[in-house]
Parts: C-alpha cells; structure tokens; sequence
C-alpha cells in the first residue's frame, strides 16, 4: 500500500533553517507530482510547494516563495523541502501527499506529519 513517511521537523529559532524528508513506498515514485503540505494550529490546511515527477516544474505558496525550495531524488524515493529563513508564521504540521488515480477524483495519500516550530 502507499505510504509516505515524514522527518526533519523540529524547533528552530527564527531565521534558521530545516530540512524536511519523505520518503514514498508502494506507488512509482518517479511517475507522480509530490506536495508538501502545512496545516496550523486551528487552521485550514495549505500547499507549500508541488514539485512534478521528473523535477522539471516547482511551485510554491507566496508566502515561502524565495525561502523554501522542494526538490526530490527518484532514485531515493524521496522528496524534500529545504526550509530557509524561518519565521514565526511558518509554524505547523507539514504533510507529504501524493495524489494517485484520475484527474477528477485521485485519491490522496498522507503521510503522518512532522511538527515544524519557529521560536525564539
């Protein structure tokens, strides 16, 4: 079955900077978009960054654009989010997802989360 595990996450003072891991099993890594997702405390859940399956295309929320870089290693089955320049606002679960089947409907896969906090 699909699974994605998540590491890395921590504290950290603002202004620091972390690096998340997730590694997928279960699914052609290679052959699928994988998305970092964040979700604050009591709030909704939102992208961070899309990275496509060969790496070619990223995306990311303007509010990390130029601090956050996702990048992956198919061979490794694993994608990452360099998180740069922490502040405060970036405190949150941060979940792995993979979206697997049709356009209209995919199912969507999560991994467990990894808490990130930004604190002096």
């Amino acid at each position: 079955q699909v699974q994605l595990v998540e590491s890395g996450g921590g504290l950290v003072q603002p202004g620091g900077s972390l690096r998340l891991s997730c590694v997928g099993s279960g699914f052609i890594f290679s052959s699928y978009a994988m998305r970092w997702y964040r979700q604050a405390a009591g709030k909704e859940r939102e992208l961070v960054a899309r990275i496509s399956p060969g790496a070619s295309m990223t995306n990311y929320a303007e509010s990390v654009k130029g601090r956050f870089t996702i990048s992956r290693d198919n061979a490794k089955n694993t994608v990452y989010l360099q998180m740069n320049n922490l502040k405060p606002e970036d405190t949150a679960v941060y979940y792995c997802n993979v979206d697997i089947g049709t356009l209209i409907a995919p199912n969507k896969f999560w991994g467990q989360g990894t808490q990130v906090t930004v604190s002096s």
